[in-house]
């Protein structure tokens, strides 16, 4: 198979499942151009603001695009090319996009509130405490997972201790991104320049930090990248968004427009051959191509996080009803691009039957590199580029996540009755802010430490899980709502048996192993309980909303906004 015809092809499956399935939904579910929004009824220029189509697509992008659709088609690249291809195209167009889209619309059409919000209105208070519950373990999980990724790809040594380079170029280009983030953050607060000023002033510090990065590389171990890294989220998961996560997703728009543009631009240059066997056995190194493809890749495909984001902070901004299908729908099928290019990269330099060694974003940044070289640019620059690139989008996954999971914490010990004024010494414990965050952030690093591979399967299995959960609530929204709901059905069910398979399979390998002796307890251990917990949960909450859905025997509609 030849890159640039793979690209090429999706390309066109996703514009034309955009303009044809998007739509469809569009008009089945009834969106309304002239109907007002939350963000305009209820503007309070803090959460809702009512804001440009182009702001919140960059916004919702740059929330949902971690290392997510870099990182799974590569490890899932074992089974081969094809398999990766389908799942990442099929999955986007009538399972990722869907659950974005209904996320959004179900949000919006409920005040801006969240998906916990539309369990607990359908299916009751107990439901949104486990799904709370639930979101807080995953949080977890996704911590884990990624820091560990932002650690090694900041790693100044390589396996013989001999300095990398792009690792140290890459690690003080992003330290300086996040001054300047800041810098740009106070700027724009205080200063109020015109749009033209704040983008002029971003892209100077934007090449100034890469040129930094370049002339003084860090090197400094992994491990201690790893206590860093959790320093950062610590404090960016608590100080107020305008002093840092506004002004980096503001700057990684830029990086994610170069990291895109100049991934295609390399593909069509060096027209590379995907190396990778089309299809290399439903069993390969002992996993199973079900459900094991099916959590590995989960960004590139569908993803549960993007449910929380789509209802979370998106659904507050959108300005007219018709701007969700292209921030949502739409954004969603960019994604599943980036999950189509990631597999390119690792297929054109597969060689000798393996890939080559490093984390899946250094593959990444090393194909693109590769490819770009042939255009005349320095692999050394664009390599450091793209590296930084991935980087910042993994580390704002974790500013985002490690807040969400922090919230979902607070939200557990409180809810609408409760006053803040009267609580008790534990829960006013509980609910602080800083004990929330360093709970979280505590159970992310002990998982952490073992190592994204290891956790991988995990985190794909509970994000999965979470995006069944989510295409639960939307389902029964719509049926509440008198709305077409059907084309729910069959994903939801699908990804239902999907993740109850894949973590039972997680339960019954730790189990064989405390048989066998070959237990470790800080790893095996806290996999087996999560595991256990999310199994439970997830159980119960859709036990419940498929009940909800198909056997309520209350006929009273509780209309939410038809």
């Amino acid at each position: 198979m030849n890159g640039i015809v793979m690209l090429v092809l999706s390309i066109v499956v996703l514009v034309g499942a955009y303009l044809v399935y998007g739509r469809y939904l569009a008009k089945k579910w009834g969106v309304d151009a002239k109907r007002k929004t939350p963000a305009m009824e209820m503007e309070d220029g803090v959460d809702y603001v009512p804001t440009s189509r182009q702001v919140v697509f960059g916004h919702q992008f740059a929330s949902i695009a971690g290392a997510g659709p870099i990182n799974g088609p590569i490890q899932a690249a074992i089974f081969g090319w094809v398999p990766v291809l389908l799942w990442v195209l099929v999955g986007g167009i009538f399972i990722g996009a869907v659950q974005d889209f209904g996320s959004i619309f179900a949000s919006v059409r409920n005040k801006g509130r969240s998906i916990g919000y539309i369990i607990e209105l359908y299916v009751g208070k107990l439901g949104k405490r486990l799904f709370l519950l639930f979101v807080w373990l995953f949080s977890i999980l996704v911590i884990a997972a990624f820091a560990d990724i932002v650690a090694g790809t900041f790693n100044g040594f390589n396996a013989d201790l001999s300095h990398n380079v792009i690792n140290g170029a890459t690690a003080t280009t992003s330290t300086a991104f996040i001054a300047v983030a800041v810098g740009l953050g106070f700027f724009i607060r205080f200063r109020k320049p015109t749009n033209m000023v704040t983008t002029l002033v971003a892209i100077l510090s934007l090449v100034a930090c890469i040129l930094f990065g370049l002339a003084f590389p860090l090197y400094i171990q992994k491990t201690l990248w790893l206590y860093l890294v959790f320093a950062y989220i610590m404090v960016a998961s608590v100080v107020p968004v305008w002093a840092l996560l506004q002004p980096r997703d503001f700057l990684n728009s830029f990086l994610l427009v170069f990291m895109i543009a100049a991934a295609v631009v390399g593909i069509f240059v060096a027209n590379p051959t995907i190396n990778l066997p089309a299809f290399s056995g439903f069993l390969v190194n002992g996993q199973q191509m079900f459900p094991i493809l099916f959590v590995t890749i989960a960004c590139g495909a569908v993803s549960g996080f993007h449910s929380l984001v789509s209802s979370g902070t998106a659904s507050k901004q959108i300005r007219n009803e018709k701007d969700m299908l292209p921030i949502a729908y739409g954004a969603m099928l960019l994604e599943s691009l980036v999950a189509v290019i990631s597999l390119i990269c690792a297929g054109a330099v597969f060689s000798n039957g393996a890939l080559p060694a490093g984390t899946p974003p250094q593959i990444f940044a090393m194909a693109v590199a590769g490819f770009l070289a042939k255009a005349g640019i320095p692999t050394l620059a664009s390599n450091t580029i793209i590296t930084l690139a991935i980087s910042a989008f993994a580390l704002t996954s974790l500013d985002s996540v490690a807040r969400i999971g922090r919230l979902s914490f607070q939200e557990l010990f409180m809810d609408s009755s409760t006053d803040e004024e009267h609580m008790g010494v534990w829960q006013r414990a509980l609910t602080n802010k800083y004990v929330a965050t360093i709970l979280t952030l505590l159970f992310g690093y002990m998982l952490s430490v073992n190592g994204y591979a290891k956790i991988w399967p995990l985190f794909g299995s509970a994000n999965q899980l979470v995006s069944a959960l989510a295409l639960c609530a939307i389902a029964i929204f719509l049926k509440k709502t008198s709305k077409k709901g059907s084309m729910i059905w069959i994903p939801m069910f699908f990804m239902l048996g999907v993740t109850f398979t894949a973590l039972t399979q997680i339960i019954i390998v730790r189990f064989t192993r405390l048989i066998s002796g070959n237990f470790q307890l800080l790893s095996d251990g806290m996999q087996l309980i999560f595991a256990i917990l999310l199994v439970g949960l997830g159980l119960v909450i859709a036990c419940k909303s498929v009940h909800t859905l198909f056997f309520d025997a209350d006929k009273k509609e509780r209309k939410a906004a038809a």
